[in-house]
């Protein structure tokens, strides 16, 4: 017994401190060297105070910003702890009301807008995280900002344009902007 015991367990204690120890204290080394930003949750930092990170949404309800995708996040929204969707399918009664609660806290904000409403404003997305918005959500809202900021609509135009990120790598994923870094930009306009 003695003979199986030993070498089990300086075996199980080994690994412990290579995968454990070893191996995460060298990755994060390495990330932070080659990865610096992104290592550290790339935050973003105006005039010395953290503000933000352009991995995480964020909650803006004032209608003279852009709004984010919706989060089904609880307590709060965009709360990383809790971050994963809803879980409601199609047919469920939750959805349907919080879906039209969204479409008409967007109609109130924007009585005179009668296009179509983006999908992505409506709906949260799978982690309740999401930062981006779809080209198509930033040009339904970009009237309303313009007007309520006072701002030509061509330069709101050009701010969603100049925040438009494409494709990762020109393959993955769809064309998008990020909430905050836009709504920074506009911010930053005064």
């Amino acid at each position: 017994m003695k003979t199986l015991l030993r070498p089990a367990l300086s075996l199980f204690v080994l690994l412990s401190l290579v995968t454990g120890l070893a191996y995460p204290f060298l990755m994060t080394g390495l990330a932070n060297t080659v990865f610096p930003e992104a290592a550290s949750g790339s935050l973003i930092v105006k005039d010395g105070k953290t503000i933000g990170s352009r991995l995480i949404g964020q909650n803006f309800s004032d209608p003279k910003y852009f709004w984010g995708r919706p989060s089904a996040t609880a307590p709060m929204p965009y709360n990383a702890s809790a971050s994963g969707g809803s879980n409601q399918g199609p047919l469920n009664p939750a959805l349907v009301d919080a879906v039209s609660g969204r479409i008409e806290a967007l109609k109130a904000a924007d009585p005179d807008n009668k296009r179509p409403i983006p999908a992505d404003l409506v709906t949260a997305s799978a982690s309740g995280l999401d930062p981006h918005i779809s080209p198509a959500a930033a040009a339904y809202q970009a009237r309303r900002v313009a007007r309520l900021r006072g701002i030509d609509p061509a330069t709101v135009d050009a701010l969603v344009a100049q925040h438009t990120e494409s494709r990762q790598w020109g393959l993955f994923g769809e064309p998008r902007v990020n909430v905050l870094a836009l709504n920074l930009a506009l911010d930053g306009r005064r």
